[in-house]
């Protein structure tokens, strides 16, 4: 969850079916643009009211100068009220919104649907023709609010191996592309709570249509409260799905139910999916997989479990993911390992895709008011004589900064809408994304790209030792013989670029025993390429678990140990040691661990890093970014970052280190799903030993074991002040490892 924030939806409507069974928001215009006199009103079929943009209230008002209105004397038949007349701009002008609640806002009908998060305040809609030749118009705007919850701040992530956890929705604008009822007929706004539509799934499922049942649940749909409700999605999206006919022939295996979607390319986009268990007889009989282009998504979803043991009960997940080279996302379910031979099936209700788009904001520390966010989008033009024609239009969305003139809440938020009519362009970002100049990195460290290529024999598929979300990393020889690893960013993409300059800025100016070196970086040709000391025994997570590990034999308990007071020492100086001030890793796991020739841990990955709070702070404000299962509960609440979220994390690695199994192991049973919670319960009762890789059965001292459960206990309190520092957390390992070789001295005596 995140703190309350205003989620604000914008509606530039020209083709209208929307319903009044949604209680009337505190915030809810309905404006009919270009009606004549401030008298005039528009009735929709569902009995809502739009008012003339010419009624003028101390909540609303418009600057027109110069405007023009134009009316459709003629209209063809079956042509909705709004589209009858039009407000034009041939000047930039602006409506002004005054938004009173602290919730969340949304609109659109089959238009454009954005949502946008916006403090209290006025929110300006402005209007600018590209150029003196042309003109800009609009027929009708909604705005009006919607629940808090509708879109929360984190999802998990696909296809990104260093993060399961994608953080920071609430900072994001995003853009309706889809909303599909899966294997039911289309919901017209009518009958839904916040007046969306929701189209058939038949235009887009790639299974043959003989393999895919759809089905209508006749029964009630059993919502629960803290679970999905009828504003998330309504009764006949989670009442019809689609799921498997399976008959035998193949292998259960290969089958799946295929849904494609074309998004554009090089954009990001949230996936949330709706499933509702209308198919099994009882309890815990379907369990299935979900995939999002390929990528494994949801592993042995088990929907009796997620409900509370109730069928029929709606439960919706979200994802975020990059769309594939092809521009397309496929969305696939298919059954699961568990799933027996007379129960093999998978499900879908509903599934909707929004497009993410960054909205920037200035340090509030260093500005002190809320300041310059801009977002663009070209969407397209229209001509001024076919006003049925679809109305797009380029955003840009700026939060003004007065200079301490006014305070936050009373900053205005504009957006502005470009049109011109020689065309259209969709989803096109504009140079208001392009990066920011690269800072003045420390020149002895830059290596030519010349040089990268010869190391790596022009990254030769032979040389390639690892891949992450950051791209390929290859292992190299520089021409003084210094054996290296060469971490390449995907070609030509911007994807990553701050974290690239981030993990510069900080390794530039850091060095300890405990931390990766950076040996040198090259940003040439759109490269961005790290190189670091070359670390031969790789990640301390593939020598844990998962078929990754590509060492069989088993860390002794001495070595697990040893393991985490390096990290442990690399951590507490970056907390306390740098000439910095304090840096916060925000990504501490096994995967960030790497492990040399001698099993010497060290530190890597400082793209996430943060500077920590200064002496008379107590915390950082910033967004929540880490990977699902190391996240500090209480930053994930507060988005209030300390560098005793790095030592929550640090518990959890801790407990891995002990058990040898992922912080999240979807193919466990809920109560042993995640670790930390699951470590946490046998510490508790002072059973620990139960839970211990089993490879270690045997050689780990009780009073070593005790000392450093105690430790990680105390590194996942709940709360940042009840937690140790890392200095501490490192004094405890230490007679951790001490109490071991102890008693190793004493067997061997």
């Amino acid at each position: 969850m995140f703190n309350p924030s205003l989620l604000l939806l914008l509606l530039l409507l020209l083709l209208l079916v929307s319903s009044s069974a949604s209680p009337t928001p505190l915030d809810n215009y309905l404006l009919d643009c270009g009606s004549a006199t401030s008298a005039a009103t528009t009735a929709t079929d569902d009995g809502r009211v739009f008012v003339s943009d010419a009624t003028l209230t101390p909540n609303f008002t418009l600057s027109a100068d110069p405007n023009l209105s134009v009316a459709d004397t003629n209209p063809s038949p079956g042509t909705s009220n709004l589209h009858r007349t039009a407000r034009i701009f041939t000047a930039p002008s602006s409506y002004v919104f005054n938004i009173k609640t602290n919730g969340t806002h949304r609109r659109f009908r089959d238009l454009k649907e954005f949502f946008i998060k916006l403090d209290r305040g006025n929110l300006v809609i402005t209007f600018r023709p590209a150029n003196k030749s042309t003109f800009a118009f609009i027929n009708a705007i909604e705005v009006f609010s919607a629940p808090d919850d509708l879109v929360a701040d984190s999802a998990g992530s696909v296809g990104n191996p260093n993060s399961d956890v994608y953080s920071g929705l609430s900072t994001q604008v995003l853009e309706t592309l889809y909303r599909i009822n899966v294997g039911g007929p289309k919901i017209t706004a009518f009958n839904d709570s916040l007046w969306r539509s929701w189209t058939p799934d038949g235009g887009y499922l790639k299974t043959p249509v003989s393999k895919a049942r759809s089905l209508a649940f006749q029964g009630r749909i059993a919502y629960q409260s803290g679970g999905a409700g009828r504003d998330i999605a309504p009764d006949d999206v989670y009442a019809t799905a689609r799921h498997m006919n399976y008959s035998g022939g193949t292998r259960a295996s290969d089958f799946n139910l295929t849904w494609d979607f074309d998004v554009g390319r090089d954009s990001r986009h949230l996936v949330r999916l709706h499933f509702c268990d209308v198919v099994s007889s009882s309890l815990n009989q379907l369990y299935f997989d979900v995939y999002i282009n390929g990528f494994s998504a949801v592993k042995d979803l088990d929907l009796s479990v997620l409900t509370f043991q109730t069928l029929a009960s709606p439960y919706y997940v979200d994802f975020v993911v990059d769309s594939a080279p092809s521009a397309r996302i496929s969305v696939s379910v298919g059954p699961s390992d568990r799933s027996l031979p007379s129960n093999v099936d998978a499900i879908l209700n509903g599934l909707e895709i929004m497009r993410l788009y960054d909205a920037f904001t200035l340090d509030a520390q260093r500005t002190k008011r809320l300041s310059s966010a801009l977002l663009a989008l070209l969407l397209g033009c229209v001509t001024f004589i076919c006003l049925a024609m679809l109305v797009l239009g380029a955003i840009l969305f700026k939060l003004n900064n007065k200079r301490g003139r006014r305070n936050s809440d009373e900053a205005a938020k504009e957006i502005v809408m470009f049109a011109a009519c020689t065309g259209s362009s969709y989803g096109r970002l504009s140079k208001a994304f392009e990066a920011p100049p690269a800072p003045n990195f420390d020149l002895a460290l830059k290596i030519s790209l010349a040089d990268v290529l010869l190391a790596t024999n022009n990254f030769h598929d032979d040389a390639l030792i690892g891949s992450g979300g950051f791209g390929n990393v290859y292992k190299g020889v520089l021409k003084d013989g210094t054996t290296v690893a060469v971490k390449r960013g995907a070609p030509g993409s911007k994807q990553g670029l701050a974290e690239f300059r981030r993990e510069v800025a900080v390794l530039s100016k850091i060095r300890h025993h405990h931390l990766v070196s950076l040996i040198g970086y090259c940003e040439e040709r759109a490269e961005m390429i790290l190189v670091y000391q070359f670390m031969s025994k790789g990640p301390l997570r593939d020598h844990l678990y998962g078929a990754q590990r590509r060492f069989s034999a088993c860390l002794p308990w001495k070595r697990r140990v040893e393991i985490c007071i390096g990290a442990a020492r690399g951590l507490h100086y970056l907390h306390t040691g740098t000439a910095l001030g304090p840096i916060i890793h925000r990504d501490v796991k096994p995967a960030n661990i790497l492990l040399d020739k001698d099993y010497k841990a060290k530190v890597t990955d400082f793209g996430l890093s943060r500077c920590g709070p200064r002496v008379d702070q107590t915390h950082v404000s910033t967004g929540v970014k880490g990977s699902f299962g190391y996240l500090d509960p209480e930053y994930f609440k507060t988005q209030r970052l300390t560098e005793k979220s790095d030592v929550y994390s640090f518990g959890v690695v801790m407990f891995e280190v002990l058990c040898a199994r992922p912080a999240i192991d979807g193919s466990l049973s809920w109560e042993e799903m995640n670790l930390a919670e699951w470590g946490m319960q046998w510490q508790k009762k002072g059973l620990l030993e139960r839970i211990v890789d089993p490879r270690l059965k045997g050689t780990i001292d009780a009073e070593s074991l005790r000392k450093f459960g105690e430790t990680a206990e105390k590194c996942l309190a709940q709360h940042g002040t009840d937690r140790p520092t890392m200095g501490d957390v490192l004094w405890n390992l230490e007679g951790v490892l001490q109490m071991q070789v102890m008693a190793m001295k004493r067997e061997r005596a």
